[in-house]
């Protein structure tokens, strides 16, 4: 049977990603492997690699778990460098604290059985790139990703996604909407 690497997202409507796409332009010239707008998403869980003959069970899982959550409403308010911008490996683009959040990634942890990480604060963190680590160390000044934002992304569904091509790539396997 084959393994196929199993998520759980939040997908980033398209008028979003355009803008996000938009705005990192402004830093192409860095060492820095953008993600592809259309693969542009927030993970909610890792489910892991799994026998793909176990893949309809999961989307079962997640549909029942999160029919009783309520839709909600992320704020995503900075760019930066993470996870230390000393020693930076992504751009990443951060949310504010979200119990909602906290409670749809716990949902999804129980549903299927994963061990929950108990979090202080929950917040989304999507990767907007990867830095390129050599390239980066030779430049001669560090740039500084630091930049505000206001982005509002709706949250009434995940999906369970097959991601392909190290990541490349990902495939919606079933959506799974709130209550």
């Amino acid at each position: 049977m084959q393994k196929k690497k199993i998520y759980i997202e939040i997908q980033i409507p398209d008028p979003i990603r355009r803008r996000l796409a938009k705005k990192i332009e402004q830093w192409s010239d860095l060492p820095i492997k953008w993600s592809k707008e259309e693969s542009l998403h927030l993970t909610v869980s890792f489910v892991g690699y799994v026998d793909e003959s176990v893949i309809p069970e999961i989307c079962e899982k997640v549909s029942e778990a999160v029919e009783s959550l309520e839709s909600f409403d992320l704020e995503l308010t900075k760019i930066l460098l993470s996870p230390d911008v000393a020693d930076p490996r992504m751009v990443v683009l951060n949310g504010e604290v979200s119990d909602e959040l906290g409670n749809l990634h716990g949902a999804v942890q129980d549903a299927l059985g994963m061990k929950t990480q108990q979090y202080k604060q929950f917040r989304a963190n999507l990767m907007l790139g990867k830095i390129r680590k050599e390239k980066w160390d030779q430049l001669a000044e560090k740039p500084v990703i630091d930049e505000k934002v206001h982005i509002i992304v709706p949250v009434d569904c995940v999906s369970v996604m097959e991601s392909k091509g190290g990541g490349a790539e990902y495939i919606s396997l079933e959506d799974c909407p709130l209550g």
